[in-house]
C-alpha cells in the first residue's frame, strides 16, 4: 500500500501545483478521528471540520476510527492516497508517545504530512475533596512522608494522564503506585470515591467535578493559568516547570501530499482557529488553540517524542 502511495505521489508531482490548488477540493474530505465519538478529539474535530466545510465549500465528514490509543485510525490515514481527501485529527499519544511504547505501523513524520498543530488541552492534577492536601506542596510532602503508600489513577497505561503523573514522580522525587483504568470514566469514579489519591486528566474530563466541589484541583500542567480555573496555579508557579503536561491534537495527512494542497489546508485551518466562532466553542473545554506552520508542527512532534521517550525510559512505563 505504501508503495502504491509513493507511485500516486510521483504522478501528482507531474501535475502543476497551481492546478492542484485550484481544483482541490472538488468533493468531500474525510477527517478521521482516531477515537470514539464524544471525547475531546471528536469535539475539536467537529468544530474545526465545520469551519473547514464553510471555507472550502465541500463537506468535511468526520469518521471515528478508534483503537490502540489513536494508532489504528492514524495508520489508516498514513496508508491513504496523498490527494488531500483523507486527513486525521491525531493526538500526542498516536504521534509522539506510542513510538516509545510499541512497534508502530507508521513513522509520524516520514509516513504522514504534518499540516498544523490545532490545540493543546492541559492536564489538570486533582485530588478528592476529602483529601488533606490543599495545595500541590501539601500533596508532595505527604507522598514523601509515606513513600509508596499513595496511589494515582490513570486512564490506561501509556496515556498522557499516566505519563504526566510519572513526570511529576520523577521531578518531585516521590514514590506512588500506578492504578490504571480502562478509560476516564472508571478512573474518575474511583477518584470521586477516594479509592485513589490523585489523578491527572484533560480539563474537560475533570472540570464538572472540580466545579461541583467533588474534586480539588491542585495545579494545571500548562504555561499559563486557564480562564475557567483562574484560581488554580500552574505547575511552573509551584516550582515544577518541567512538569508541563498537555494533551494536544493536530491535523496530519498522508506522506507526499502535494505542497499546493498542504499550503491551502494549512491556511484554511489556521484561519479557522483564529476565528471567534471556533475559539468561542473550544475555549470553554480548555483548548488552547494554536495554528502553526507544517514545519513548526513537525518539529513539535519530534520534540514531544523525545520528551516522552525519556519519561517512558525513566519510569519503565509499558503497555499492558
Amino acid at each position: 500500500m505504501r508503495r502504491l502511495n509513493t507511485v500516486l505521489a510521483a504522478l501528482a508531482l507531474l501535475i502543476p501545483t497551481s492546478t492542484l490548488a485550484q481544483s482541490w477540493p472538488d468533493h468531500a474530505i474525510r477527517l478521521v478521528v482516531p477515537f470514539p465519538a464524544g471525547g475531546p478529539t471528536d469535539i475539536i474535530a467537529r468544530v474545526v471540520g465545520q469551519a473547514m466545510t464553510d471555507a472550502l465549500g465541500q463537506p468535511v465528514v468526520i469518521d471515528n476510527r478508534g483503537g490502540a490509543g489513536g494508532v489504528t485510525g492514524t495508520d489508516q490515514v498514513a496508508r491513504a492516497a496523498p490527494d488531500g481527501y483523507t486527513l486525521a485529527l491525531s493526538s500526542a499519544g498516536a504521534l509522539s508517545i506510542s513510538p516509545s511504547l510499541q512497534r508502530m505501523p507508521y513513522n509520524s513524520t516520514r509516513d504522514l504530512t504534518p499540516i498544523t498543530l490545532v490545540a493543546k488541552v492541559p492536564e489538570l492534577l486533582v485530588v478528592p475533596a476529602a483529601s488533606s492536601a490543599k495545595t500541590l506542596e501539601d500533596f508532595i510532602a505527604a507522598a514523601k512522608a509515606k513513600a509508596g503508600a499513595f496511589n494515582y489513577a490513570s486512564t490506561g497505561p501509556g496515556g498522557m494522564p499516566h505519563l504526566a503523573a510519572e513526570l511529576l514522580k520523577a521531578t518531585a522525587k516521590i514514590d506512588m503506585v500506578h492504578v490504571p483504568y480502562s478509560g476516564a470514566a472508571p478512573a474518575v469514579t474511583d477518584l470521586l470515591g477516594a479509592r485513589t489519591e490523585m489523578m491527572f486528566a484533560d480539563i474537560p474530563v475533570l472540570l464538572p467535578h472540580v466545579q461541583s466541589g467533588a474534586l480539588r484541583a491542585l495545579a494545571v500542567g500548562s504555561a499559563q493559568r486557564m480562564p475557567m480555573l483562574p484560581d488554580v496555579p500552574t505547575t511552573a508557579e509551584k516550582g515544577l516547570p518541567a512538569v508541563a503536561a498537555e494533551n494536544w491534537y493536530g491535523i496530519v495527512a498522508p506522506a507526499a501530499l502535494p505542497p499546493a494542497i498542504v499550503i491551502k489546508l494549512n491556511a484554511t485551518i489556521v484561519s479557522a482557529l483564529r476565528s471567534p466562532q471556533v475559539r468561542d466553542k473550544l475555549s470553554p473545554i480548555g483548548a488552547i488553540l494554536v495554528g502553526d506552520t507544517p514545519d513548526e508542527f513537525k518539529a513539535y512532534i519530534l520534540s514531544e517524542e523525545a520528551k516522552w521517550a525519556e519519561v517512558v525510559r525513566v519510569s519503565g512505563a509499558k503497555l499492558e
